[in-house]
């Protein structure tokens, strides 16, 4: 399985650590530390230092509650780091739901539209389907991030997230958009429980299923604050293994804030794979 993108030809065979730069000043998890393009800049090179095989970029903050930002403030934002980083030699995603973005961000060599609305909103499905080539990845999220968590989901989500994403893959599919440029999100956090969230990490096996590549965003969301009783800046260990679990869920892609951490414990999870595929017996 891979993943095709605008530059790139991601091989998904082994997993794939997306380390988020969020050049925003609110961001929930690392308090607009990397706001600034020379400080997001900054950012990437030590996130590829640590082993980032995907950088994605995001110039809003969708923490529960955040105000939507205007378009001129997330492109002032987003544009100056993605020209830089584009020249960083892997693939880079950039986190929106505007057209307005996508397109700048594509014409300046992006490689993937991030969205976590999944295109729904005006021009975003006709942008990404213009492309030849880059890649997507669409996200579940029920209502808004004003709302999201004020009014969640109910009853058993993973059918509802299973099925909002199926259609979505097809629509964009119908627009001529190839399936190997999809991949699936279901939105860790985004209008869930924290029971939801932990029964869509325990049935993860059923997106892959779908026969799209599975993207798992844990990274220091607030469920592992729930079940562990830490802070935000405390998660890294319940985040590192909530991604070594998504993985051995299937899904190929984490995205993280801790790439150093999440390369290494994958790292011994790859391990111990290739030595059961060759039957326990060293090599």
């Amino acid at each position: 399985m891979f993943w095709q993108t605008s530059r790139f030809r991601i091989d998904l065979a082994r997993p794939q650590v997306m380390g988020i730069v969020n050049a925003t000043p609110d961001s929930f998890s690392d308090g607009g530390r990397h706001a600034g393009v020379q400080a997001a800049l900054r950012h990437c090179e030590r996130l590829l230092q640590e082993g980032a095989h995907i950088l994605d970029i995001g110039g809003e903050s969708t923490r529960p509650g955040s105000p939507a930002v205007p378009l001129e403030e997330e492109l002032a934002r987003v544009l100056p780091v993605v020209r830089e980083a584009v020249r960083l030699g892997v693939p880079v995603s950039v986190d929106t739901y505007k057209s307005a973005v996508m397109q700048q961000v594509l014409d300046l060599g992006a490689d993937i539209v991030n969205d976590i609305w999944a295109l729904r909103q005006p021009g975003a499905a006709q942008t990404v389907a213009a492309h030849p080539t880059c890649g997507v990845c669409l996200m579940h999220m029920h209502r808004d991030p004003q709302t999201m968590q004020a009014v969640p989901m109910e009853g058993d989500v993973l059918p509802q997230v299973l099925s909002f994403l199926e259609l979505q893959a097809q629509a964009l599919q119908g627009l001529g958009v190839e399936k190997a440029r999809i991949v699936l999100d279901p939105g860790i956090g985004f209008g869930k429980t924290v029971a939801q969230n932990f029964a869509l990490l325990a049935r993860q096996q059923a997106l892959r299923a779908s026969g799209y590549p599975v993207l798992a965003g844990w990274s220091r969301k607030s469920s592992l604050g729930a079940v562990t009783g830490l802070e935000v800046g405390e998660r890294l260990i319940p985040s590192v293994a909530a991604a070594l679990l998504a993985v051995q869920q299937g899904a190929p892609i984490v995205r993280v804030h801790d790439v150093r951490e999440t390369v290494a414990a994958l790292a011994v999870w790859q391990a111990m794979q290739e030595q059961e595929a060759n039957g326990g017996e060293p090599q």
